[in-house]
């Protein structure tokens, strides 16, 4: 290890935290330290590079502290990849489309899309900054949709300044040279040249079929988009009337709205109760439409009374039964969530057509109400509705039960009906390295669940556009089996605006003529892209071919099942392999009661307060303290974590400027034992902390460090200090070099969690930045024995500890002290004898043997001071 002199001249009378981070984030930018250095890239090789597949935020609001929590933990990892010699690509991306921008946009500027309005050059929103009181649609302008990007594009580009700059407080070392956005015309060539080869080669197709559907935001959802919440509901009792006379058939169900699209009811194969039912029919109360009674092995004898109605659709077992036991569809439920107008046509009677006009138009909630009151009139509902609680699902960002709707969308194959996809997908998570492993499990299970393909395909309006178009028959219908797809060359496009060759503008909407894709790609359709997009798949071969596959994939938990399955089956497709070699998954913020931080929860904690009350750099030691996959608990009126993250950095200021006062003579070399015991120690804590950060530990390496850096501080500073101080003594040079050693060993080693205070502290005797500096390396002979620095540690705290008890100060001065030990401890305490006299201000120091455990005997104060 090399030491330079100090410049004394740049070392502040008071060093302080406050001002570092404006003053090496604006350092950082003008020296470059963290760009990417391509032509060492391209020296090096791939083998050289650690790239990040960064997780893009989402531009729709503020950041939360989880965000500071993640993104910190990433941060870790590639400052000591870096400090290790490997040249790092650390990008950064920005998720602007999508539900979530919509809808923020909606409220801050009181607008709402209306696709069949022009576009209005000269529009102006009623008001700009939240002020709006209602985020109901009836309050909202409608404007174009052409206005309404706009907006959105205005409102992302200011959150994403707002980020970055937090991000930049906050000292990640990310290339800010190198982002992308989810919604440049960049992005939307990749995610559209992506699509159509997932078109081409028969793994993206289009159907129409049942449909998870938000009626609120009037958009199919997509599996991994659903989350399941606790609601009230009643079973209801309704007889269903056998056609063979013979009685009833008593079935229970939550949605007895739905009796006009049933059409059968199952019970198991093996339940003897029903066994003589199968293969006969029954008649729907007040609608008098005949259904099959059917057997499947899903149908569940111990729920109600064994048998249940099939509707269509009022869940996902409803979709499995009609599919599988190819019933008819007689869907009742509109895009808007309400019973539509037309009744099906199995209903005939005119007393079904008299009670199904009664739910026409009704929500859902109106109706249940409504068809509620007409069973108990016809005497069809058995007893009274039963209240209980049962799970259901919701779209993640939704206020209201999900429906099932039949619609027609796009899909990507993900291995739910293709068996070999699916084992090839597990194979993949199981080449790669989970941090931590059980992580793995969760993406294994959600592979092996999963139901059906992924739908992609959004009826939204910011976003990717879905790159199609369609052939009008002679009547001016969409002939579905005659898709136009551009040529790769012309992307990006807008099917909405731009025309498919072979055909004019004025073609567009007539017979004969063309029809584009109104529909955009879901978001994670584009997110499931972010190596290609940062790595420059389809416009950079050379960089692609220096960062892919990527090195780190670091995200959330909760996401494991959309963004990291979503990477993983896009890469699968395209280059048949993962797109990581490694994935860092962080746990969850969760308050001081232990529950999950969430905006729908109301107890998020914004960070920005935090940063600038406390620091950038005591708020990451809060989030290093803490390993990957475990969750954190933050509390902003009390965060002790981050009061203790803040102590340490100022006391690593400190220390340094402490240690820099010690001047090092030419030619020092470190002679004392209780020198050598000290960096023999510090050499075992840079092998430690090393192996931690190579397996993604690095709440390890900071306790392993931090602890050393205290015993440095408060026994090794304090019992060498005099004799650094003392230019006559033989070890002064010994005492002055080691510390200055340590001290360059340490910063480094805290730099990747203290990364403002670490590198001011280096620049007081550095040229360059901490953070490309090289990572320390423990020899391979080490020249101190360790148990001298244990041994003596022991006897300070003695010393201390017995001066307490006599209560006198630390600065008294002892006559005489008799400290008694094993005979090794006792062999290594001779060898620090005159750094614990001077440390103690001892006059007479007897050492003797003759006890297992160090013990001080005969402690006489100085007469002076006694």
């Amino acid at each position: 290890m090399t030491d330079a002199r100090p410049a004394q001249g740049q070392i502040p009378d008071k060093p302080a935290l406050e001002g570092l981070e404006e003053k090496w984030d604006a350092a950082w930018s003008g020296q470059g330290t963290y760009l990417f250095d391509r032509a060492r890239a391209a020296q090096v090789g791939r083998a050289g590079v650690y790239s990040v597949d960064t997780p893009p935020p989402t531009a729709s609001g503020s950041l939360h502290i989880g965000h500071v929590f993640s993104f910190t933990h990433t941060d870790l990892k590639v400052r000591y990849e870096r400090m290790r010699g490997k040249t790092v690509f650390y990008p950064m991306g920005w998720d602007d489309n999508g539900l979530p921008t919509e809808r923020r946009v909606q409220n801050y500027y009181g607008v709402r899309c209306d696709p069949s309005l022009p576009y209005d050059a000269d529009f102006t929103p009623p008001f700009e900054g939240g002020d709006n009181k209602s985020s109901r649609a009836a309050d909202q302008v409608p404007v174009s949709r052409r206005n309404f990007i706009e907006l959105c594009e205005k409102l992302t580009v200011e959150d994403e300044k707002h980020f970055e700059a937090l991000f930049r407080q906050l000292g990640l070392s990310v290339d800010w040279t190198q982002t992308y956005r989810t919604i440049s015309d960049d992005t939307i060539r990749t995610s559209q040249r992506a699509f159509l080869r997932n078109l081409e080669r028969g793994e993206a197709y289009q159907d129409l079929a049942p449909t998870m559907w938000d009626i609120d935001f009037r958009t199919a959802i997509a599996q991994a988009e659903l989350e399941e919440r606790e609601q009230p509901a009643a079973f209801h009792r309704v007889a269903f009337h056998r056609t063979d006379g013979a009685g009833d058939v008593h079935i229970e169900t939550t949605r007895p709205e739905l009796l006009p699209a049933c059409v059968a009811l199952v019970a198991h194969p093996d339940d003897e109760r029903y066994q003589p039912l199968f293969g006969s029919t029954v008649r729907t109360p007040l609608f008098d439409v005949e259904v099959p009674v059917l057997a499947h092995p899903l149908a569940q004898p111990d729920k109600g009374s064994g048998i249940a109605m099939i509707c269509t659709f009022g869940d996902v077992t409803d979709i499995i039964w009609w599919r599988e036991l190819d019933l008819p569809n007689r869907t009742i439920l509109g895009l808007d969530g309400r019973v539509v107008s037309e009744a099906p046509e199995a209903i005939a009677t005119d007393a079904g057509q008299a009670a199904y006009a009664e739910l026409a138009g009704k929500t859902v909630f109106s109706a249940k109400k409504r068809i509620v009151e007409l069973l108990q009139e016809s005497g069809e509902l058995i007893g009274d509705p039963k209240p209980f609680t049962h799970v259901v699902k919701f779209y993640e960002k939704g206020d209201r039960p999900m429906e099932i709707v039949s619609t027609r969308q796009w899909y990507i194959r993900n291995g739910a009906r293709d068996e070999s996809l699916r084992d090839r997908l597990i194979a993949l998570g199981k080449e790669m390295s989970w941090h931590p492993d059980f992580m793995r499990v969760r993406y294994e299970n959600w592979t092996n669940g999963l139901t059906g393909d992924w739908l992609v395909s959004r009826q939204r309006f910011f976003g990717v556009p879905i790159p199609v178009w369609y052939a009008l028959d002679e009547n001016g219908e969409r002939d579905y089996d005659r898709v136009l797809t551009p040529d790769h060359a012309s992307l990006p496009i807008d099917p909405s605006t731009d025309v498919p060759a072979g055909y004019t503008a004025d073609q567009r909407g007539v017979p004969g003529g063309f029809e584009g894709e109104n529909d955009i790609f879901d978001t994670w359709a584009t997110s499931s892209l972010t190596p290609q997009l940062a790595g420059g798949w389809d416009r950079d071969p050379q960089l692609w071919s220096l960062v892919a596959p990527f090195d780190m994939r670091p995200q959330g938990q909760d996401i494991i099942r959309t963004w990291l399955f979503s990477t993983m089956l896009r890469s699968a497709l395209e280059d048949d392999r993962a797109p990581w070699t490694d994935a860092a998954i962080s746990g969850f913020i969760v308050d001081p009661d232990r529950k999950k931080m969430s905006k729908s929860k109301g107890n998020v904690v914004t960070p920005a307060d935090i940063l600038s009350q406390h620091g950038s750099d005591a708020v990451r030691y809060w989030a290093a303290s803490s390993r990957l996959g475990t969750d954190a608990a933050f509390d902003p009126q009390n965060p002790t974590q981050v009061k203790i993250g803040r102590r340490l950095a100022i006391k690593v200021l400190n220390a340094a400027k402490f240690v820099l006062s010690f001047p090092v003579p030419e030619g020092a070399e470190v002679t004392h034992a209780l020198d050598a015991s000290m960096l023999a120690t510090l050499h075992g804590v840079v092998r430690d902390a090393t192996k931690a950060l190579d397996n993604y530990d690095h709440a390890r390496a900071l306790e392993l460090t931090e602890s050393f850096f205290w015993t440095f501080c408060d026994d090794y500073l304090e019992l060498v200090k005099e004799r650094a101080y003392n230019q006559t003594d033989a070890g002064q040079a010994s005492a002055a070099l080691a510390l200055r050693t340590a001290m360059s060993a340490l910063l480094r080693l805290l730099a990747p969690v203290l990364a403002f205070a670490t590198e001011e502290a280096w620049s007081w005797f550095n040229d360059g930045s901490v953070h490309t500096a090289d990572w320390p390396v423990a020899p391979e002979e080490e020249w101190g024995d360790p148990a001298v620095l244990t041994a003596v540690s022991a006897a300070l705290i003695g010393i201390r500890r017995a001066k307490t008890e006599a209560k006198a100060s630390q600065k008294t001065a002892v006559a005489s002290l008799t400290l008694r030990a094993d005979d090794l401890t006792i062999a290594n305490l001779r060898l620090a004898e005159g750094d614990l006299r001077a440390v103690g201000r001892i006059e007479t120091l007897e050492l003797l043997d003759g006890s297992e455990e160090l013990v001080i005997e005969g402690v006489e104060l100085a007469p002076q001071e006694a």
